[in-house]
């Protein structure tokens, strides 16, 4: 598998986590320390330019903490 072949799906995750956690009014950092991984790695996983993969258990960990279902997170809605 090719490592950028999901990379449009991975930045659209990242985007729809940095939507519920700013609809919460939570930082990268408060999020990054309820799901016990770095501020750096929570930025990487938001951010758009750099798509960063992330396993179940850290989007099960995310959604949790974000209080919404793991699927939305997984919701991508087109432009």
């Amino acid at each position: 598998m090719k490592q950028n072949e999901y990379a449009n799906e991975f930045k659209m995750l990242g985007l729809n986590i940095a939507y519920y956690r700013k609809l919460r009014g939570i930082t990268q950092l408060q999020l990054a320390e309820k799901i016990d991984i770095s501020r750096t790695h929570m930025s990487n996983i938001e951010a758009p330019n750099m798509p960063t993969a992330i396993s179940m258990e850290t989007l099960f960990a995310i959604a949790h903490a974000l209080d919404v279902p793991a699927s939305a997170l997984l919701e991508f809605r087109k432009a």
